[in-house]
């Protein structure tokens, strides 16, 4: 093992954690509907997910579900609690296959149980969540779930600042200063701190130079960049 693998050994690897729903936007607005039947939780998910591009209804009256999910609101994601009375959840799931089936679910329970996981792993449902539950965890799972379908992505300006904080990382890991980098990319010392404050693009040249002298692939530096 060389000097410098010793090193990326040695330094810790962040979690992956979604960046802030104020530094991701969208092409559009993106429908979101609450379905509980305790109208504090649906109060306090939506102004958890407060977000100029969410559109987010809420429904608390089990009798009204199904005419909600049969209008010809198109919902990218619905926050379902398990347990709604006088409703079986296989016929709630059923429902959103039908009326729905674009839409991605979050479950949310206050009565976590085997079988229930396992009917939601049944009904292809995208994350379960036990009450009481932390906002930010709930806010970290809605994320992760439009990024995943393409909704949500980065601003300009959080994605310079995620990419010069992952370039600037990786450089102290190895043990390099900023002089070194220069050297070893021919590329000015001055705009190589701008790169790694975010307040300047990188051009796809400069990132490969960036790439060749930290030993990764731009690929690998874009993932780094997701864990920030």
């Amino acid at each position: 093992m060389t000097e410098i693998e010793e090193r990326l050994r040695q330094t810790p690897r962040p979690a992956r954690t979604p960046a802030p729903i104020s530094e991701l936007q969208s092409s559009g607005d993106i429908n979101i509907l609450i379905l509980d039947d305790d109208t504090a939780t649906c109060s306090v998910i939506q102004a958890a997910l407060a977000n100029r591009d969410f559109v987010i209804d809420t429904v608390s009256d089990p009798s009204m579900i199904e005419s909600v999910l049969t209008k010809s609101n198109h919902y990218h994601l619905i926050i379902l609690d398990y347990v709604i009375p006088g409703l079986d959840p296989d016929q709630v799931f059923n429902w959103v296959k039908e009326y729905q089936p674009e839409a991605n679910i979050v479950v949310v329970t206050g009565y976590p149980s085997v079988d229930s996981a396992l009917n939601c792993l049944r009904a292809r449902t995208y994350d379960y969540l036990t009450k009481p539950f932390q906002v930010d965890q709930l806010r970290e799972i809605v994320i992760r779930c439009l990024e995943s379908k393409g909704l949500l992505r980065m601003t300009e300006e959080a994605l310079r600042e995620s990419l010069g904080a992952a370039i600037r990382e990786r450089r102290k890991g190895l043990g390099f200063t900023l002089s070194n980098m220069s050297e070893r990319t021919g590329v000015s010392l001055g705009y190589l701190s701008q790169i790694e404050l975010g307040k300047n693009s990188a051009s796809i040249e400069t990132l490969y130079r960036i790439c060749l002298a930290l030993g990764i692939k731009m690929s690998e530096l874009f993932t780094a960049v997701q864990r920030h």
